[in-house]
């Protein structure tokens, strides 16, 4: 693990992008050495190992936990309870049960809306045209708090496909009035940049290759 890789990708990119350090398979010292160079947003992908980090790391209070894996409906109330952002949220179904269970846990997680925009059979997320649809009906959900929205683009694509895949998820947030977009990895992160992303999420970039 190279520190000074993650500074290197901080001073490239402009100050209205966040980078989200994808930690999962990666060990709580890892998170710690980053953290005390300045980063504080981490994401993952598995409850129990997020959770087991999350003990081991309770003393460091700047961290802000992201949960960006599939969302599994019994561990819904998990994950309210121990993330404030929910970067995957992929149907109405599940985001209407995390609203339940913020109101019945006093939560008001910090949501981004997974879209699908390519016939991608591994990924999940709303249908664009669905989600627009069901608009109205989201908006009216209680406690949490809709800001964006995530997609992952399918593997194997040129740069130009990935800019345009990427630009119609900001233009669907900015027609949504939603700030955020959770777009861009470690191997398509410059075009997410380009297209408008605001948190960029990476993993080995920064941390290197996993355990």
């Amino acid at each position: 693990m190279n520190p000074s890789n993650y500074l290197k990708i901080k001073n490239k990119i402009p100050s209205n992008v966040n980078i989200l350090a994808v930690s999962k398979g990666f060990k709580s010292q890892e998170i710690k050495t980053i953290q005390n160079i300045g980063q504080n947003d981490f994401g993952e992908s598995k409850f129990q190992e997020a959770f087991e980090k999350q003990l081991i790391l309770k003393d460091l209070k700047q961290i802000k936990w992201h949960f960006i894996g599939q969302i599994q409906r019994n561990k819904i109330r998990k994950i309210v309870q121990n993330f404030k952002y929910i970067h995957s949220v992929d149907s109405f179904e599940k985001l209407q049960k995390i609203s339940n269970i913020s109101y019945q846990e006093k939560k008001n997680p910090l949501i981004m809306l997974q879209i699908k925009f390519s016939d991608d059979p591994t990924k999940g997320g709303f249908n664009p045209e669905l989600l627009i649809m069901q608009w109205r009906e989201i908006k009216k959900l209680r406690n949490i708090t809709l800001t964006g929205l995530m997609t992952i683009n399918p593997r194997g694509l040129s740069s130009k496909e990935n800019l345009k895949l990427f630009k119609k998820c900001r233009a669907l947030a900015d027609s949504l009035q939603l700030p955020d977009c959770s777009m861009g990895m470690s191997g398509d992160w410059e075009e997410a940049i380009e297209a408008g992303s605001t948190w960029l999420r990476l993993g080995s970039l920064i941390f290197g290759d996993r355990f």
